[in-house]
């Protein structure tokens, strides 16, 4: 346990950095609704990221974003879990068939974060960033995955956790009948989807978990546009190469651990239709 309590001006500045790299601009008004904070405290965070360099103002744009110094923040950090080591190729592999961003969360605490993406090597991609991400168990498709699939006690303690949390999009795990029945829905259709009232509204995530023996490692999902994506068959096809793919990863995890080499170019499936 910490000795003192946390900086909150500190948590807050780290949030809105992150909120930041979500996207290329980023409005004050815009920064508001992803973090909750108070404009006049964003207004005072950003001239002081802009004053140490790592946020510049284009006005042209209309908007604040991150500068190539936010890069230096990443070079302490060594290493993945071996779920995204294993799962890298097989997330890349969907996205050069489907085009579509995929992306592998793990959880942190009662959020998932989001490990890998592949938004780079795609052209149509909903979001400008995501890694790192922070994502709600409750609203989220890759959060939702991770809930209604990780053992039954270990959904508990999240649940309990979930009930006191501050973030808007928790909300409504004070409800936990309703939310236990969404869950539910979640397990017999096999996945999981965002909650279509959050935003953005014009895109969705098919999320499933990768699960190796009794360990849910990871979730795995695709996001989309929904105007693109509109008929349930493709989201069907969509849904099955995620389960193969996730199935892949779980085994090459095993792999890693027993000493081997995971497949760095996994088969392309056969495409119905």
């Amino acid at each position: 346990m910490p000795s003192y309590p946390p900086v909150q001006s500190v948590k807050r500045a780290l949030e809105l950095l992150a909120a930041l790299n979500e996207q290329k601009i980023s409005s004050v008004e815009q920064l508001r609704k992803r973090t909750g904070l108070p404009k006049a405290t964003i207004v005072r965070l950003l001239q002081t990221m802009t004053s140490a360099g790592f946020v510049t103002n284009d006005r042209r744009q209309g908007g604040y974003q991150v500068t190539s110094l936010v890069q230096s923040l990443s070079h302490g950090f060594h290493g993945d879990p071996m779920v995204i080591e294993a799962g890298r190729p097989w997330a890349i592999g969907l996205t050069r068939r489907h085009k579509w961003p995929v992306s592998i969360a793990t959880l942190h605490w009662d959020h998932v974060v989001v490990r890998f993406s592949t938004i780079p090597d795609s052209a149509i991609s909903p979001f400008h960033a995501t890694i790192n991400m922070k994502l709600s168990l409750v609203s989220r498709g890759l959060g939702r995955a991770y809930l209604a699939f990780c053992p039954a006690q270990e959904r508990k303690i999240l649940l309990d956790a979930l009930e006191h949390s501050g973030w808007p999009e928790d909300a409504a795990a004070k409800d936990r009948v309703t939310l236990l029945r969404v869950l539910a829905g979640i397990r017999k259709r096999g996945f999981a989807e965002r909650d279509p009232t959050v935003e953005p509204r014009n895109s969705n995530t098919l999320a499933v978990p990768i699960v190796s023996g009794e360990r849910l490692l990871a979730t795995l999902g695709l996001t989309y546009f929904t105007s693109a994506v509109r008929d349930r068959p493709t989201q069907a096809l969509l849904v099955d190469e995620l389960h193969t793919a996730a199935r892949s990863i779980a085994e090459s995890v095993r792999t890693l651990e027993s000493g081997g080499h995971s497949d760095p170019d996994p088969p392309e499936p056969e495409l119905q239709g």
